[in-house]
This record gives structure tokens, sequence and C-alpha cells, in this order.
């Protein structure tokens, strides 16, 4: 099937492409740590996550994104009186991040035009679940997944054919979207269609596969999908 047509499914990642994760930096800041280091923490904990992917291991992400602050802490803030409540109060927040303000009139104009909408995530499928019911758009959603039921951190391909399992489609019938390069290369390689949202003015890695759609974001995607062909 041509990549440019209609995909009767859109598997969602999560943090970053549908949750704006910048509130957390607030979290940091409660626990004597500098909002800028969100980032660097984030990045960390999915460097982590890859790698025990990759060496045949598994950690959840919920561990190893404690790992990560206990880490900053010592390093930062060495002698935090409780480091494991510093820990808690920063993840406690991520069940209540919001939205970025393109998704919810993004996913709703997809859900009305007859796509299939599900989410992966690396994270919570619980937590997820939570974000996505306080913005409203829980009934929009067919399913929320994460790499638990398959064993293997994004981007191995066992990831995306749990998801595409669970759904009951063909991959040439999905579409990944996400912010993240490593997303839609991996995507893309398991014989899924792609859709990079370029939030950030960060140019796509030369080396990586890439997207077959770009959009600045939901709302923008909707919009292109809507003048693409049906298969």
């Amino acid at each position: 099937m041509p990549r440019d047509t209609r995909p009767e499914v859109l598997v969602f990642d999560v943090n970053e492409t549908l949750t704006d994760m910048g509130p957390l930096s607030a979290r940091l800041e409660d626990i004597g740590l500098p909002g800028h280091l969100l980032p660097i923490w984030f990045a960390g904990v999915l460097r982590d996550g890859f790698a025990v992917t990759l060496a045949g291991g598994h950690a959840t992400f919920a561990a190893v994104a404690r790992d990560g602050l206990r880490s900053l802490l010592a390093r930062e803030r060495s002698g935090t009186p409780d480091p494991g409540a510093a820990v808690d109060h920063v993840l406690a927040a991520l069940p209540g991040l919001p939205v970025h303000p393109d998704v919810p009139d993004g996913v709703r104009a997809l859900h009305a035009a007859g796509h299939r909408l599900v989410t992966l995530t690396n994270g919570s499928a619980d937590t997820t679940r939570s974000v996505l019911d306080q913005a409203g758009l829980g009934d929009c959603f067919e399913a929320h997944l994460d790499v638990e039921g398959a064993g293997r951190w994004k981007p191995a391909p066992e990831a995306y054919a749990y998801a595409l399992r669970t759904v009951g489609v063909l991959a040439e019938r999905a579409t990944l979207v996400a912010v993240h390069p490593w997303d839609i290369d991996g995507a893309g390689r398991a014989g899924l269609s792609t859709a990079w949202l370029r939030r950030r003015p960060d140019a796509y890695p030369a080396a990586l596969r890439p997207a077959d759609r770009e959009a600045t974001g939901i709302a923008d995607l909707a919009r292109r999908l809507d003048t693409a062909p049906e298969r």
C-alpha cells in the first residue's frame, strides 16, 4: 500500500508527543534541582531503558526514572535528607501532566474522521489513561498500551508488533505518530508508516529512517490526513 494513503489505525507515542512534560521542571526545583535538568533526566531514562532492552534485560519506566532522579540528586544535591520522598514528589506529577494545546482539537478531529486511535508508551498505560481522561479525551482512544506487554522498550520491533497484535491490524494499515525521531525510525523498520510531529525547530537526524509524513502538531496532522486518499 502507498505510504501516503489514509491509515486505519494511528498509534500515538505519549511522553512529549501528547503530554507536555514542562511542568516537571517545577517539581525538580521543589526538590532542589535546577529545572533545566528535565531534558537531561528524561534523555537519561530513555538511554538506560534502551540499553537494558538491547542487553536482553527488562526494567520498568518507573524504575529507570527513579534511578535517574536519585543519580541527579546524588550529583547535584548530595546530602538530601530523604531522596526517596524527593523522587516520589517528582514522579507523582506524571499522571497529572497536561496535554499540548493542539492535542484536544486534533485528537477529536481524527476520532470524528473515523481513525482508530491507540497509545503505545515506554511509560505506563495507567498514567496515559489518567492524562487523557483529565483532558476529556478518554473516549477517543480504543486502547492504551505500554511496552510491559512486549517486554521490550520501543524502538525494539517487538513493541510495535505487540501493539499491532493487540488492535488486530497489519503494519501497513497503521501509522506511528511521535515527536521522537528514534521512535519514527523504529516504527518504520517494523513496517508501520510514520508521522513526525515537529514541535521544535530541530533538524531530523540524517542517520535515521525519515518519516512518511510531517506535521507541526496533532491538529495539523488531522488536517493533512483529511486530504489523504483512502486505502
